[in-house]
């Protein structure tokens, strides 16, 4: 992303620019950033832009080939193609002979490292993959939102915030939108503020559920089943996350156990730092034996669940009694 911002502040733009990665926030900024640079304001004779499936390949082409008409650049976007995974013959071989005047910019989920539009960026342009930030760029980034807002945040505030909406940027974006509106005069943001206004996703009550479990809190942890089912979650879907998350706390526990620090592990698996060190805190309430007991049961529930032996809702309850209760 610095590479990006350094191109902007330059005026010396490369011709692919591709962003990929789960982040939509960062994509969106980066994406607005450079048509913002490259593109101005009502220029549709030099700016053209192409999404989702079915984009004809002649017709880029041609576009990228026409000279732009009394501006510096031709600006091609292309979003949400599926480029990023297969991108078509003729284009890939295309992206090695653009005209000096024509920039791509790709917004994709996701990018095959092996495939021509990865490589293709690589070699003339900027390859950028943008994923969740590790909680230091984090919490500078809500810091400078909130010094914009002449607010400032606690720190228990912040790790309750962090841990209540780190699924993206955008839902943090939306949060502390409503948490600055909701303490109106207030200049400090509290905890009870947090807890008042700022909705958990279902990955936190997951978080939270499996954190009664290792505690032998069997009221809390049925409590909390409940709750997600008041708000209409399925139970396999609830099955489903609780095996995820085990699964993660498997894997990091072997790592963490070969002396990787939450670094180096985040790195490995793909997670941002801070929901690795909190993951291999959950883990150590667990012993590795107990970590593979529940994903065989988990499997065993569910194949039951799948083959009618087994009704869902009580699929949940029984994992929930058999590891919750003391």
């Amino acid at each position: 992303m610095r590479r990006i911002d350094e191109d902007i502040s330059s005026g010396q733009f490369q011709n692919i620019y591709l962003l990929y990665g789960e982040e939509d926030y960062l994509k969106l900024q980066y994406k607005n950033k450079l048509l913002k640079a490259l593109v101005n304001e009502g220029d549709n004779m030099n700016f053209t832009k192409y999404e989702d499936n079915g984009i004809n390949v002649g017709q880029v082409i041609d576009q990228a080939e026409t000279m732009p008409f009394f501006a510096e650049h031709r600006v091609i976007l292309i979003e949400n193609s599926g480029f990023g995974k297969k991108m078509p013959e003729d284009l890939g071989n295309y992206l090695a002979n653009i005209p000096d005047f024509t920039i791509f910019i790709f917004v994709e989920p996701s990018a095959d490292k092996r495939g021509k539009l990865y490589k293709a960026a690589k070699a003339a342009g900027r390859d950028i993959e943008m994923n969740m930030p590790n909680e230091s760029v984090l919490a500078k980034w809500v810091g400078g939102q909130l010094n914009a807002a002449g607010k400032q945040m606690k720190r228990d505030a912040w790790s309750q915030f962090l841990n209540m909406t780190h699924d993206s940027m955008d839902n943090m974006a939306t949060e502390l939108d409503k948490l600055v509106s909701y303490v109106g005069d207030r200049n400090q943001i509290t905890l009870e503020d947090v807890n008042a206004i700022c909705i958990a996703r279902v990955e936190t009550k997951i978080f939270d559920m499996l954190n009664a479990i290792s505690a032998k809190d069997l009221k809390k942890t049925l409590d909390l089943y409940q709750d997600m089912l008041s708000a209409k979650e399925p139970p396999m879907r609830i099955l489903t996350m609780i095996v995820r998350q085990f699964r993660q706390m498997k894997v990091i526990k072997e790592l963490s156990a070969y002396g990787n620090n939450a670094g180096t592990i985040a790195s490995k698996v793909g997670m941002p730092d801070f929901a690795v060190r909190r993951t291999m805190q959950l883990a150590n309430n667990f012993s590795a034996k107990e970590i593979t007991n529940l994903l065989n049961d988990a499997a065993d529930f569910e194949e039951q669940f799948k083959t009618g032996r087994l009704d869902e809702k009580l699929a949940v309850e029984l994992i929930i009694m058999k590891y919750a209760g003391k």
